[in-house]
């Protein structure tokens, strides 16, 4: 009996820190992508960011592979722009919360979470996270430019 209300206190006490653990791939690819899926940005179009200042749906009728993970867009131009100039498009840190790499560990970025800074867009594992992220950005960046790609391994 008190073996049993050991391991339920243990479980219930560790949920918490298990809802918030890192949900990358355990290979830990250098995009971050959906576990079911090989879509970037969660299929949302990462240059609609930057062009119409909100995310949008990308189309399977545009597609291209980027660092091994599909990027979806939401017109013919859009594709063409990111296959002219990927880095300028793609989200920063492969996808992943910005604000986990800058702590050192990867965690999913989130389509609906985002920031463009200096021209590059990030994505922050939810609202939460994005609001931490928004007291510092450019001490985050820096950390987590220090971290990149590093917390990959």
């Amino acid at each position: 009996m008190k073996l049993r209300i050991l391991f339920a206190a243990t479980s219930l006490a560790l949920m918490p820190a298990l809802a918030l653990a890192p949900t990358a791939h355990a290979d830990k690819a250098p995009v971050y992508t959906g576990l079911f899926n090989n879509l970037a940005v969660e299929g949302y179009d990462p240059v609609a960011y930057f062009t119409e200042g909100r995310p949008v749906r990308g189309e399977r009728d545009y597609t291209t592979t980027y660092n091994g993970a599909e990027f979806r867009f939401s017109s013919l131009a859009n594709l063409e722009a990111f296959k002219a100039d990927p880095g300028k498009y793609a989200p920063q840190y492969g996808g992943y919360c910005a604000w986990a790499v800058s702590q050192g560990y990867t965690a999913k970025g989130d389509a609906q979470h985002w920031h463009i800074e200096d021209g590059k867009l990030y994505l922050n594992y939810n609202k939460s996270v994005q609001e931490t992220w928004e007291e510092d950005i450019p001490g985050f960046i820096s950390m987590a430019d220090g971290n990149w790609p590093t917390v990959l391994d």
